[in-house]
């Protein structure tokens, strides 16, 4: 199959692992980001099957129309980035492996890094070093103070884990169903969840994107946080009202540390997450790592030689499939 991988920013992939298992196929890798539409089209016009990058290019109805040879597209988790009815319109199977066994330490690392960074001002004093000034501030320490999960999943668990290590203690918000889970776990759940926000010194964010949760994170949430509370978000943007955050670090009350944005990439220096001293801020990084990318594609690319095979997997839109041995 002629195989078009997007976005793969530092030509990262054809130098792991996973990459061997498309040697049977004619692959072409685009290192840069092409948010047009027609000129992607224009690149993608002999592409029998498309490999993405988490959310980095939207797959639009528009996109689709202009691509008649495509019959696949392949990637990893959640998918509000995709068009699957046009997909489907179009007769291009989507499969995205929503289920997969492995953890995404990466990501619960990256987590960490950023809350042990705000809390000792490192991004500041890096640079006051740098520029001959030595000290820049006092930062502070991390033992006995309390740290809020919202969002009871894998990745949440292991930051726990970091965090009971460096003697933070830890208390729980999810859904019902997380909340029930994590009591039964012997979990610290907050009695409610105005509580969970007033007492936790830090409050990091695990929940995927989906309809229902955008917007879970709400004004009202971030503003009962505690003065000097720190949010952290290495999820999605999506999660948090729009413009929340943004008012609330206006305030300058709480702070920030946050790896994802509305709009990706984010070249837009103004941008007031960006600009305010009280937030940490990196491109997305979390899940950026090689050992990372070759867990995740090695599951992509598997879905391109089932496909390839005739035995598909993890198909999001089934319909597509049924349609084409039957016809």
């Amino acid at each position: 199959m002629k195989v078009h991988i997007l976005d793969d920013w530092f030509d990262t992939l054809q130098g792991l692992p996973c990459f061997g298992k498309l040697a049977a196929h004619d692959v072409t890798v685009w290192t840069d980001h092409q948010p047009t539409p027609h000129l992607l089209a224009e690149r993608l016009q002999d592409a029998e099957a498309l490999v993405l990058f988490r959310e980095r290019t939207k797959i639009t109805a528009e996109l689709l129309n202009l691509l008649p040879n495509l019959k696949l597209i392949s990637q990893r988790s959640v998918y509000p980035h995709i068009d699957v009815e046009a997909c489907t319109a179009n007769d291009v199977l989507l499969c995205s492996n929503m289920h997969s066994g492995t953890l995404s330490y990466a990501a619960a690392e990256m987590t960490l890094a950023l809350i042990l960074a705000s809390y000792r001002q490192i991004p500041q004093q890096v640079l006051s070093l740098k520029a001959g000034n030595w000290q820049s501030g006092v930062g502070r320490s991390l033992r006995g103070r309390t740290l809020g999960l919202y969002g009871y999943g894998r990745i949440a668990g292991a930051v726990a884990s970091y965090a009971v290590a460096l003697g933070l203690k830890v208390q729980w918000w999810a859904s019902e169903a997380g909340r029930t889970r994590a009591a039964a776990d012997g979990q610290t759940v907050a009695a409610t969840r105005e509580e969970f926000f007033t007492t936790s010194d830090i409050v990091s964010v695990h929940v995927r994107l989906k309809p229902e949760t955008r917007g879970i994170i709400t004004a009202a949430d971030l503003a009962g946080m505690a003065p000097r509370a720190l949010f952290v978000n290495t999820s999605r943007s999506g999660l948090v009202e729009t413009g929340a955050l943004e008012a609330e670090i206006e305030k300058n009350r709480i702070f920030a540390a946050v790896d994802v944005f509305d709009t990706e990439p984010l070249t837009d220096t103004a941008h007031p997450l960006l600009k305010h001293p009280n937030v940490l801020a990196t491109p997305h990084i979390g899940y950026v790592t090689e050992d990372e990318f070759d867990l995740q594609f090695s599951d992509i690319f598997d879905q391109v030689n089932a496909y390839a095979e005739g035995t598909p997997i993890h198909m999001i839109n089934p319909e597509v499939w049924r349609g084409s041995t039957q016809g």
